[in-house]
């Protein structure tokens, strides 16, 4: 007999009750008794942490040293306290990817790789009880209203999962789309399944958006879930006018499932699942790098686990009353800061990803898509889509002209610009509109 389905039930009911927390207080003595626990637990199976965190009692997991996608991949084997190789996990990641056979296992561990877009590919374990958990939350976090009422759902994504096959029920429908196919036949199959709710990353609801104003996709959408990507504040726009629907977001990664809007749209971290120590990279606006403690994955323990997001703190309260950290955007990645010549010295300026976004935005109305592109500390590769009948030449100089006058604010040099077509198609690789393409030092130095 098939028990998952009444587990999810049950798991949703066990996130609902969770999300319906008022006090903040409250939630962080909750957390911390479950973190104190949790780390005894994997203290005792995994010998990596047992070593790592040598010396240190549980009660002060604050003073475990932090690791990084880097460590865990180079330390997987001794982490995990599966007894699941790296060898054997990415051998199976990797024909499944060939394939696009997503079911296979391991000792019943669903076994996925991020899409590394640090650089480096990660890889990912979940046991059974940890995927249905996961599923009872998402459902939670992302389902308009009941999970008694019928979702017909249509999720685009690199890659499937058995952790996105359990989402499926006799009230949910739940069909993958691979981002790897043609344009075309994502429509087509749209246009069958008339979808109640469209999940996908931000590139893809934005060439989906286009379709739709060209008449080729007839579908009604009643809920928009943007994931995997940055959400661009002009694809936003472009995505809500087409639809005419508000978009909400799921902020999920290989590290775990650490975000969902909420009722009003805003996006709330879920502090009910991980705890997120903040790294102010800039404290008077709020923008921090996480550092993630997920105190109910087991398989794959992730510990402070510092990520590369820059993430902006919402300074006002959300309607919604939660008490879990609200979001007021993902600025993108800290490997994405741009890094600049100084023009008062020799030392370097840095630019936050989400300035250089609004300010192409706001050079011309002409621009429809863009992606900039930082090949070195005095190069920089601008991609625009323009509407078309517009004029490219003029848009390129108010581009140009925009830019400039940002790297005057902050004292920078402004890098030469070349201009190229936009070409990104939604595939393998997650669109990043804002990125950097050279390494820099802990002082913000070029390597």
């Amino acid at each position: 007999m098939n028990t998952d389905p009444l587990h999810i039930v049950m798991q949703y009911a066990a996130a609902r009750r969770r999300a319906a927390m008022r006090d903040r207080a409250r939630l962080e003595r909750w957390q911390e008794s479950r973190i104190v626990r949790h780390v005894k637990r994997v203290r005792e199976a995994s010998s990596f942490y047992r070593e790592l965190w040598q010396g240190i009692d549980a009660a002060d997991w604050r003073r475990f040293p932090e690791i990084d996608k880097r460590a865990m991949m180079e330390h997987f084997d001794a982490l995990n306290t599966a007894g699941i190789r790296r060898e054997e996990a990415m051998d199976l990641a990797l024909q499944a990817e060939r394939t696009r056979d997503f079911t296979p296992e391991i000792g019943g561990l669903t076994i996925g790789m991020s899409s590394g877009t640090s650089g480096n590919r990660g890889l990912f374990l979940v046991s059974r009880q940890e995927r249905l958990a996961w599923t009872g939350t998402i459902l939670e976090r992302v389902l308009p209203g009941s999970l008694l009422n019928r979702h017909n759902i249509a999720f685009f994504l690199r890659a499937d999962s058995n952790l996105y096959g359990s989402v499926r029920s006799k009230r949910v429908v739940f069909e993958f789309y691979d981002l790897l196919h043609p344009l075309q036949k994502h429509v087509a199959a749209l246009n069958a399944q008339r979808p109640t709710i469209l999940a996908a990353p931000p590139s893809m609801l934005r060439l989906l958006a286009g379709e739709r104003r060209a008449g080729k996709l007839n579908i009604e959408p009643a809920h928009l879930v943007a994931m995997a990507e940055v959400l661009d504040p002009l694809d936003r726009q472009v995505i809500e006018e087409t639809f005419g629907r508000k978009i909400h977001q799921v902020y999920q990664c290989t590290e775990g499932f650490l975000g969902a809007s909420c009722r009003h749209g805003t996006l709330h971290l879920n502090e009910d699942v991980v705890h997120i120590e903040k790294d102010y990279i800039d404290a008077e606006r709020g923008v921090f790098v996480p550092i993630v403690t997920d105190f109910v994955r087991f398989a794959q323990p992730i510990i402070r686990y510092r990520l590369g997001d820059l993430l902006t703190e919402r300074r006002t309260t959300c309607p919604c009353g939660s008490p879990f950290t609200a979001i007021e955007r993902i600025e993108g990645r800290s490997d994405d800061l741009f890094v600049l010549p100084s023009r008062t010295g020799n030392g370097f300026v840095t630019l936050f990803p989400d300035f250089v976004s609004r300010a192409i935005i706001a050079a011309s109305e002409q621009i429809e898509a863009y992606r900039a592109v930082l090949n070195s500390p005095r190069s920089l590769t601008l991609e625009l889509e323009i509407r078309e009948g517009a004029d490219r030449s003029d848009t390129e100089r108010r581009a140009r002209q925009v830019l400039a006058e940002l790297c005057g604010r902050v004292d920078a040099h402004t890098p030469e610009i070349g201009f190229e077509p936009y070409t990104f198609v939604p595939g393998a690789i997650k669109l990043r509109r804002v990125q950097r393409r050279f390494a820099v030092n802990e002082r913000m130095e070029p390597v």
